[in-house]
């Protein structure tokens, strides 16, 4: 997926998350549980992590 965008709506129950590519346009739009969202945008996200990275 070349997503540029990810935005989500966090409501107490059912959260609701869009990707767009570059050019606006959405390429996914998925409805999941808190457990099921975590784990999702888990994929999308990656972290480095260097010596100063707590500053």
């Amino acid at each position: 997926m070349d997503a540029t965008t990810v935005g989500a709506d966090l409501p107490t129950n059912v959260f609701v998350a869009g990707v767009a590519d570059c050019a606006g346009r959405v390429v996914e739009r998925r409805e999941f549980n808190r457990p099921g969202f975590l784990s999702w945008f888990g994929t999308l996200i990656g972290t480095e992590a260097c010596g100063s990275a707590h500053h």
